[in-house]
């Protein structure tokens, strides 16, 4: 059987594949882009896809499409944190990325530090914010600087960085209106990286310098002035180091099929995980479509390997 052969053979094997996409959460704007993408990459391979926007009345839909399988490009709450996961399980349609528990503990970022600690890989320290913090008093055991975050928001929605008490209490109040679990960490000021997982397979790092005061919601989709670098720089030695790395923590919360691990280096010199990303964004600016370009892999061949995925 030839190449070509061998994937009209696996196209087949997909039946109707509908791209839940859009959604309901504050990433709604960026999910529409992915899934418009992965549609018109389905396409374009000749899958028989269809467009599925996750706003309401989802399982009546999903019913109604007589479909085989899921792509799912759904970012946030609701579609990212083991929610639409658990409906297809009942479903039973395959689909896309992590099962369910891998879902809600990468989207919770509080439980998903807990357990890397628990199992020693390296993660900042953190403090779970409240009315009742002492906001001098965490500030301090944080080093005096922090970064404000939801528990279970992505895209860096309602982060802010903070450098003095009354910074981080509005912080709080802001990243609360996002998410009732609100977490500090120390401020990172070292380089960023991401590492894309495929297939359990860890893809270039990437290397990310953005202008904005942190790598914001702004600065990952829609700024033309941060920099991306892959090859990151990052000597063989280390490069080995950060890929092993993400493989665990992704491997340590059961995720499979794709996904995105972040990174920060600190002060000593240590890769520090930040999070996993288990739908992470196949935008123009998105940084998976990035890594696997490095590898000589087109749009199109990425978005065919992560539904292969869902053939498990």
């Amino acid at each position: 059987m030839t190449q070509i052969q061998s994937t009209v053979a696996a196209i087949k094997k997909f039946g109707r594949v509908g791209v839940l996409y859009g959604g309901t959460s504050s990433e709604r704007e960026i999910s529409l882009l992915s899934g418009e993408a992965i549609y018109i990459a389905l396409k374009n391979l000749g899958v028989d896809a269809v467009a599925i926007d996750a706003q309401t009345d989802v399982l009546q839909q999903l019913t109604q499409h007589d479909l085989d399988h899921v792509f799912i490009a759904l970012h946030g709450p609701g579609g990212e944190d083991g929610k639409v996961q658990g409906a297809l399980e009942y479903l039973r349609l395959p689909y896309t990325g992590s099962g369910v528990l891998a879902s809600a503990l990468a989207m919770d970022k509080q439980r998903c530090k807990q357990l890397w600690k628990g199992i020693g890989l390296p993660t900042c320290d953190f403090f779970v914010l409240s009315e009742h913090t002492d906001w001098n008093a965490v500030l301090v055991a944080l080093g005096g600087k922090a970064m404000v975050k939801p528990a279970c928001e992505g895209s860096s929605i309602g982060m802010s960085r903070v450098e003095n008490s009354d910074q981080l209490k509005s912080a709080w109040l802001h990243a609360a209106s996002f998410d009732s679990v609100v977490i500090a960490e120390p401020l990172l000021e070292g380089e960023e990286y991401t590492v894309a997982i495929l297939a359990n397979q860890a893809l270039p790092s990437i290397r990310i310098r953005s202008e904005e005061v942190f790598y914001d919601y702004k600065a990952k989709y829609f700024s033309d002035e941060t920099s991306y670098f892959c090859p990151s720089g990052l000597s063989t030695d280390r490069e080995s180091k950060i890929s092993q790395l993400s493989l665990d923590a992704f491997n340590s919360l059961g995720c499979s099929g794709w996904g995105r691990v972040d990174l920060m280096v600190d002060s000593h010199g240590d890769f520090q995980l930040l999070e996993v990303n288990t739908v992470p964004g196949m935008t123009s600016h998105s940084l998976v479509p990035m890594a696997a370009a490095a590898l000589g892999m087109d749009f199109d061949q990425l978005v065919l390997r992560i539904l292969q995925g869902a053939l498990r």
